[in-house]
């Protein structure tokens, strides 16, 4: 197959006027209403920043919304459809994912160094995505008018510069200001940048359309740009898997009463939190995310300890909010208890890290409710896999994106039987205490209702989750359907 170039790729861009916009959501609805039209769609963001990620069928990693957008294309998931992910280690460093493998951990300063070196890396990855495909959805990074990190960019304007990508701007008119962020974009662009849009979109928007036909007015008084929709505020959004940690600063916690009650205490590195997106959906489940400073509920079914990007920095963490004193009562009180990944790794007696992976050289004492112990090192697991729980003979699915190594007694009492005869995770004696490395277990809908039946006796349940996901994401494409004018789109992609 020929190397497509710019002059012959179809692709067109959305570029957010913040964060948290929603262009995840409209790429991911846009890519499934394309689909549904009988065109070959594919999407590519060319720098993401997220600890929530998934395994490619090529063995490497990219961000979580790509895998959903790659989901909505009926497609499976793919390192050029991210060719560099960011995973924050801490507030000013991060882990650097080019095409699906880790390079290097970097400040923030030294990475905006090496970004000019990674354009040829993101534009290979382009065309060899377009080369598949009929349409390119792209989506950017963050705002599009951060001037401050124009020079080198590679996430926005950067990029559709270096490819000659129109550009769909997407404001979120749920936030405010909606007509001063795209007339502000605007005006901050350079003229090159300028001459690559195509419109705009606005977002999230609730209440009367007719009140907003002004606002556009205005909008294209002061741009020249026309619109390309007004898009409702699409509630079932809450029912697909979310990437941005931001997402769970937004979400309510039900407290209403229902039979089966899971705790998690949200970790400072919380990564792949997407695990609780299947357990949530469960129409008698609680899940509550337990913010720091706050205790965990002593009337919990269910303590889960999440994935973490930062093991040992959040084990600390996690006692400095007296976590470590609610798990250990809560495991007394004969209650359950879960972890995954990081989580799991937190269970055991000792975390060693000899090679100063997750920063200086040391050890840590872990929960100790696993007699388990982990040591970190540079060789880091990215495998699909799937196999049976040992305790329902249910089958489960999910991969594993972990560094280290974890080994012990409890290891002789494994959760998971692999399909390669392998054994995966660890029980405590009293099988009170679980833990494993596979992310994504709770998905595999058989051993969902197994598991949560084991917390409550007699409960039934028909949630088939991947089932609701496809049916959101169709849900997804008739509401843009309906309120996007896809035909002009795809005229300006062809352009």
């Amino acid at each position: 197959m020929s190397k497509k170039t710019a002059s012959d790729t179809r692709a067109l861009m959305f570029q957010g006027t913040g964060s948290d916009v929603g262009k995840s959501l409209l790429v991911a609805g846009l890519c499934r209403a394309f689909k549904r039209r009988g065109i070959k769609v594919r999407p590519f963001k060319p720098q993401n920043m997220s600890n929530n990620a998934a395994v490619t069928c090529e063995g490497g990693e990219i961000g979580r919304a790509q895998a959903l957008q790659a989901k909505a294309c009926g497609l499976e998931p793919s390192i050029h459809m991210n060719p560099v992910l960011l995973k924050p280690e801490s507030e000013t460093g991060a882990q650097v994912i080019v095409q699906g493998k880790r390079e290097a951990t970097l400040k923030a300063k030294d990475y905006h160094i090496l970004k000019p070196k990674l354009l040829e890396r993101v534009l290979e990855s382009f065309y060899h995505t377009a080369g598949l495909c009929d349409l390119v959805l792209v989506e950017g990074a963050g705002s599009a008018a951060e001037v401050n990190l124009r020079e080198a960019d590679i996430a926005n304007m950067g990029f559709a510069i270096a490819a000659n990508v129109p550009v769909v701007l997407v404001g979120d008119i749920d936030r405010g200001g909606v007509i001063a962020s795209i007339v502000g974009t605007d005006q901050l662009l350079d003229k090159a940048e300028r001459n690559l849009l195509a419109g705009y979109v606005i977002n999230k928007f609730r209440g009367d359309p007719s009140l907003f036909l002004s606002a556009d007015k205005i909008i294209k008084e002061k741009t020249g740009l026309s619109s390309f929709g007004l898009v409702p505020y699409f509630p079932d959004a809450r029912l697909l898997p979310k990437e941005d940690a931001m997402a769970l600063d937004a979400r309510e916690n039900d407290t209403a009463s229902k039979d089966i009650f899971i705790v998690v205490p949200r970790l400072s590195r919380i990564a792949n939190f997407d695990d609780l997106d299947p357990l949530s959906a469960e129409p008698d489940v609680t899940v509550m995310v337990v913010e720091a400073g706050d205790p965990l509920p002593c009337t919990a079914d269910l303590v889960l300890i999440p994935g973490t990007k930062s093991t040992m920095a959040d084990l600390e963490y996690l006692r400095a909010q007296g976590w470590d004193i609610d798990i250990a009562a809560h495991a007394r009180r004969g209650g359950l208890v879960v972890g995954l990944c990081g989580g799991y790794q937190i269970l055991g007696k000792r975390i060693s890290d000899p090679n100063g992976i997750e920063g200086n050289i040391g050890e840590s004492e872990g929960l100790g409710l696993l007699d388990v112990e982990t040591v970190l090192s540079n060789n880091k697991t990215l495998e699909t896999i799937s196999g049976i729980d040992l305790g329902s003979g249910e089958k489960v699915h999910g991969y594993e994106m972990h560094l280290g190594l974890t080994e012990g007694p409890d290891r002789a009492n494994p959760w998971v039987r692999l399909d390669d005869r392998r054994t995966e995770g660890a029980m405590s004696p009293d099988r009170q205490v679980m833990g494993s490395y596979l992310h994504g277990i709770f998905s595999a809908d058989n051993f969902r209702q197994a598991f949560l039946g084991g917390l409550r006796s007699g409960r039934a349940t028909t949630t088939a989750y991947d089932i609701k996901v496809e049916k959101t994401l169709d849900d997804l494409a008739e509401h843009l359907e309906e309120n996007m004018d896809l035909d002009a789109l795809y005229t300006q992609a062809l352009k």
